[in-house]
């Protein structure tokens, strides 16, 4: 029986994807000296926001995500990010591959929320792993399944995923709105004769008492 172990040894920011995607660089090792002819992975990325602290600017934007602050040992709770599927080649001993991650910028959804919501320190992950093992013995071929109970844990710098954004959307995030209300801001625009959307929301929030950062 194969006795495997994970680790997640680097994230770095892909240069030239598409949208934006994160290269988890994994290592993982086979420690009974079995042959591995391929494996078939499925790798489970959860955030876990209990495992840090939250201050100042952090702390107050977080609020919109996870209640108030005197609610949270009950509301930082692990969040799905996403699973991937990787093909792993075969080898002896250990091996690393890279596993791309495409990551959205959508503050709809609650990883991007919280990934927004930060400025400093990581974003603590949890990678669980499961899928199908093919060795080569004496014997011939072997077939192993691979539980879940297999894991790697990851402190992603949060200015790595900053890196990563600016790099796609310079100084700018998406925000999704219903037509209706897009075209309330238009009419509001033009009636007032302002020349961009951002002044557009500059000039609301400064009507709300609300003071840019």
């Amino acid at each position: 029986m194969a006795e495997l172990a994970f680790d997640c040894v680097n994230v770095a920011p892909q240069r030239y994807a598409v949208s934006p995607t994160l290269t988890f660089r994994l290592r993982i090792a086979e420690l009974s000296g079995a042959a591995i002819h391929a494996m078939v992975l499925r790798c489970q990325i959860r955030i876990e926001p209990q495992r840090r602290s939250y201050e100042g600017e952090d702390a107050e934007l977080l609020t919109d995500l996870f209640g108030d602050k005197s609610r949270w040992g009950d509301t930082l709770k692990p969040m799905q990010l996403t699973t991937e599927s990787l093909v792993v080649p075969g080898f002896t001993g250990s091996t690393e591959v890279e596993m791309p991650v495409a990551m959205s910028y959508d503050v709809e959804v609650a990883a991007g929320k919280y990934f927004h919501s930060l400025r400093d320190g990581v974003i603590p992950l949890i990678l669980l792993f499961n899928g199908t093992v093919f060795g080569k013995g004496d014997n011939g071929f072997w077939i192993e399944q691979v539980p879940w109970h297999h894991e790697a844990t990851y402190r992603l710098p949060v200015t790595v995923w900053w890196e990563l954004m600016d790099a796609y959307f310079p100084n700018s995030t998406w925000l999704r709105l219903p037509r209706r209300t897009v075209d309330a801001l238009q009419r509001y625009k033009a009636a007032h004769a302002i020349p961009t959307w951002d002044a557009a929301v500059e000039s609301l929030l400064q009507q709300a008492g609300e003071v840019r950062p």
